[in-house]
């Protein structure tokens, strides 16, 4: 299987007066299609700039970085914009939603971006939402939906443009225990229907939901293993085979 993801040599230094820090030293790993990821460390640990890398949002100092076959570690700001777009959906701790704008065209952003006519996004912004379960909601603002609902839009915007990943950065950072449950639950449901997902988490029960955990220390990968709950259902199924 060729991996969605696979970067090599992964570096990233930043340059502060005569101080130079090391953000990322060398980091090295592959994701298929089809897997849920957690990162996870601590505090300057690197796992908020490698997530940068990941989202395009940044570049390496050294290394290769290589999506969906395209290699985006050199590119130009310009460049890598249009590669968010089109290969990545972000849900953020903060829902970035557009305060003024409807349910409807916060999702519908995007394809705003990508130039596809309005009846078309709207019809598709309308789809992302009912399959978020906020199908009665598209009219609402922000300021008129709980947090709950509010990170549903978000996830709809996300899946709105097919994306080869979702990247989701703290998703349940701002919201209740009960509300997370339900957001996680939300993630797993869109990653049995094959999305590949990213999440970006510090806290151990919400990292459970994924079948893999990836852990960084001081710019380094400490750690890459199968959730053990993952881990022991993949036994069974080969038990019972």
């Amino acid at each position: 299987m060729s991996a969605l993801i696979s970067i090599t040599d992964i570096g990233k230094k930043y340059v502060i007066g005569s101080e130079v820090i090391h953000a990322l030293n060398s980091v090295t790993m592959s994701i298929n299609k089809g897997e849920f990821v957690a990162l996870m460390g601590p505090s300057g640990s690197g796992k908020s700039t490698l997530m940068n890398i990941l989202g395009c949002l940044d570049t390496p100092t050294k290394g290769e970085y290589i999506l969906n076959g395209i290699d985006v570690s050199r590119m130009s700001d310009d460049e890598l914009a249009e590669v968010r777009n089109k290969e990545i959906g972000f849900v953020f701790q903060t829902f970035n939603l557009l305060p003024r704008s409807s349910s409807l065209d916060n999702v519908a952003l995007p394809l705003v971006y990508a130039g596809i006519k309005k009846d078309e996004r709207n019809a598709r912004a309308q789809k992302a939402l009912e399959d978020v379960g906020l199908g009665n909601r598209v009219t609402h603002k922000p300021n008129e939906l709980s947090g709950g609902q509010r990170q549903r839009v978000a996830v709809a915007r996300a899946l709105v443009n097919n994306p080869s990943i979702i990247l989701a950065d703290e998703p349940t950072g701002n919201l209740d225990t009960k509300t997370s449950i339900e957001i996680m639950g939300l993630l797993e449901e869109i990653h049995k229907k094959g999305n590949t997902i990213i999440l970006v988490t510090h806290e151990e029960d919400i990292a459970k939901h994924a079948h893999r955990i990836i852990r960084l220390r001081d710019g380094l990968i400490e750690d890459d293993f199968l959730n053990t709950n993952i881990r022991s259902a993949l036994k069974e199924a080969a038990e019972i085979l």
